[in-house]
């Protein structure tokens, strides 16, 4: 399945049905009096998060949606029908802007939230309405109000409490299919992964947390370089990052600087983001070499790496324990390894 995480759709609430005009007209009733009714309530379109998608894909084909008009008043001060609502289902973790005044609308994380982004129109009053002791037999009535148009954005930001980092062949997706059972490509060139990839992996006590590959953070990523501007959004929503360091390197530290780099360039939230930082691939290089490494990125990071290999599995258990352990403690009380 193909990953589109931003989408722009037009959406137009239904109208307000038109009020009428109408008098009573029965037997042994002299005096019948006005009696149109007003018009229905045009619908509204309504967002609603889902489980079932875990993407913005069928918005590349569908642009428009639209809710239903009002119906008329009737005679005998009959209320016109409402129009029904348009419900437009999007993934959880959808954020929803006006696109073209950059007004954030909305922000639909929990499965089931909803939000109202075009308000149906009010029905227009019949001539019922406007009976008085100067006007007996009003005849005149009110048109419905329309209903309200926007041009939405729709972005995705994944909903994963564990966000993967690093340069691109810092083994991400050997990681995360090591840990869980996502099955991402894997090659050793400069972006295999073009897609975030997500795997959920188990904690000692049955639940699942979710895990995100973060593709394409190059340097330049936060203006757009590369393929990190378009996902460096993703790891807004994460609680943790798993900084990944390719021990293979030709520097590893300067790799190290980079992403911090980038990460303060982007800013958000995410320097003070608690991090995890772990050297991969040491089966590839000799022990003293590890350690001068691991030496030099605790001097920088203020902590020691942890010393793993996604390929083998290698330290992977003591790295999971730490992650654990952060999770488990209560926001704003973390403290990193």
């Amino acid at each position: 399945m193909q990953f589109i995480d931003q989408a722009e759709i037009e959406v137009e609430a239904g109208s307000g049905g038109d009020g009428i005009v109408a008098f009573r007209r029965e037997k042994y009733v002299p005096a019948g009096g006005p009696s149109g009714g007003n018009g229905g309530r045009g619908g509204s379109v309504i967002l609603v998060a889902v489980e079932n998608l875990q993407t913005l894909l069928d918005f590349r084909y569908a642009h428009r949606f639209q809710a239903e008009n009002g119906s008329r008043g009737g005679p005998n001060n009959r209320t016109g029908a409402a129009g029904s609502d348009r419900i437009i289902e999007v993934p959880c973790g959808t954020v929803v802007y006006d696109a073209q005044t950059n007004e954030l609308l909305g922000d639909l994380v929990a499965p089931g939230q909803t939000l109202c982004v075009a308000a149906g129109g009010k029905g227009g009053l019949g001539n019922k309405y406007f009976l008085s002791n100067r006007n007996r037999a009003p005849e005149y009535a009110l048109p419905g109000l329309p209903g309200e148009q926007r041009l939405l954005r729709l972005e995705l930001k994944l909903l994963a409490e564990v966000g993967i980092i690093g340069l691109p062949n810092a083994g991400k997706s050997t990681l995360i299919s090591a840990l869980s059972a996502a099955r991402p490509k894997v090659a050793d060139y400069p972006f295999t992964t073009l897609i975030p990839n997500l795997g959920v992996v188990r904690k000692p006590t049955g639940d699942g947390t979710v895990f995100a590959d973060i593709p394409g953070l190059i340097a330049g990523a936060h203006q757009g370089a590369g393929l990190g501007h378009d996902f460096l959004r993703h790891i807004e929503r994460t609680r943790l990052l798993l900084h990944l360091v390719d021990a293979t390197a030709t520097d590893p530290v300067a790799d190290y600087q980079t992403i911090q780099q980038e990460l303060h360039a982007y800013g958000r939230g995410l320097p003070d983001r608690p991090q995890i930082l772990a050297l991969n691939k040491i089966d590839a290089v000799d022990e003293a070499t590890i350690a001068a490494i691991a030496q030099e990125l605790a001097q920088r990071h203020s902590s020691k790496p942890f010393l793993i290999s996604a390929a083998t599995h290698q330290g992977l258990e003591p790295l999971l324990q730490q992650i654990w352990s952060i999770l488990d403690t209560p926001v704003g009380q973390e403290v990193t390894h």
